[in-house]
């Protein structure tokens, strides 16, 4: 029982924090990143939201670093490319090695 109060809390504190990003600092930052710019796919807060609600906290915790990982990844890739796109990471995300 404790867990599950545990689990409900804590997805809950990740998906505000999530929606306070996307409503107030997202659309303020002035880039975007790597990940959605080189495979055109949905922003790494809206896929961690994503997982968040379809899957267990533990599960989404683990598929949220893969997918840092993997704009990590990405950002490697653009930088070698030398892509003109306006991109870069902050705080957690995607270019801090995980």
């Amino acid at each position: 029982m404790l867990t599950s109060q545990w689990d409900g809390a804590a997805r809950t504190v990740a998906l505000n924090s999530i929606e306070f990003y996307q409503r107030s600092i997202s659309p303020r930052k002035g880039f975007d990143y790597p990940h959605r710019i080189l495979y055109g796919s949905q922003s790494c807060s809206s896929d961690v939201k994503h997982m968040l609600t379809n899957r267990s906290l533990l599960s989404a915790i683990k598929f949220s670093t893969q997918r840092f990982q993997a704009c990590s990844r990405a950002s490697q890739i653009l930088k070698s490319q030398k892509t003109p796109a306006d991109f870069r990471c902050i705080v957690i995300p995607c270019c801090i090695p995980l």
